[in-house]
């Protein structure tokens, strides 16, 4: 029996092995907005610890507070570009560079939230709520990273395997790290008789 050439070129194709279908990307379990009520959380509020507020620019608190409206109504951009805007004023002022971290995050931009919390970091006090925050903050963008790291495809080699294992536990560590840094960024609160 002869085939035309063309339905044997089809039925050869027929054996060719598919392509395995590729995993779904990985979400991440926390929505961004669920991050930065982490981050508030870390801050505590304990009234007896010393927080230190410095004297504010009153075009800088306008930009804060239109900032602080648009995240409400949900309007990361105009949040952003709001602090954007008082960081021209005031660069580095430790708490406008806070709150324009979490609004990268609000935005999904996780590299810019860990640069701009570990600026603040270096710029303000290294003890208090606003330096748990900043720490938290860089906790929550690697917490993200690891939950939203690929998978290990399906045919994969032991190499890739303990490469795999190898970032996974890197980002662990980090994570511990960042925890570390915020814990210590508590003090002993000092009773007063």
């Amino acid at each position: 029996m002869k085939f035309p050439f063309p339905l044997f070129l089809l039925a050869l194709a027929g054996c060719a092995s598919s392509p395995m279908p590729e995993a779904p990307a990985p979400q991440d379990p926390m929505t961004p907005a669920q991050r930065v009520a982490a981050i508030h959380d870390a801050a505590g509020d304990d009234d007896r610890e010393l927080a230190v507020q410095p004297l504010r620019d009153p075009q800088v608190e306008d930009l804060r507070e239109r900032a602080q409206q648009a995240r409400v109504a949900g309007d990361a951009a105009a949040a952003g570009d709001a602090l954007n805007q008082a960081l021209l004023l005031v660069p580095e002022d430790p708490a406008v560079l806070q709150e324009r971290a979490e609004v990268a995050i609000l935005q999904g931009d996780y590299a810019r939230a860990d640069t701009l919390a570990q600026r603040a970091f270096q710029l303000g006090s290294q003890v208090g709520p606003l330096c748990r925050m900043h720490w938290e903050t860089v906790r929550q963008v690697r917490q993200h990273a690891l939950a939203v790291q690929a998978p290990l495809p399906a045919r994969h080699t032991p190499e890739d395997a303990a490469q795999h294992a190898a970032r996974a536990a890197t980002m662990q560590a980090a994570i511990a790290d960042a925890k570390s840094r915020r814990d210590a960024c508590t003090v002993p609160v000092i009773e007063r008789m």
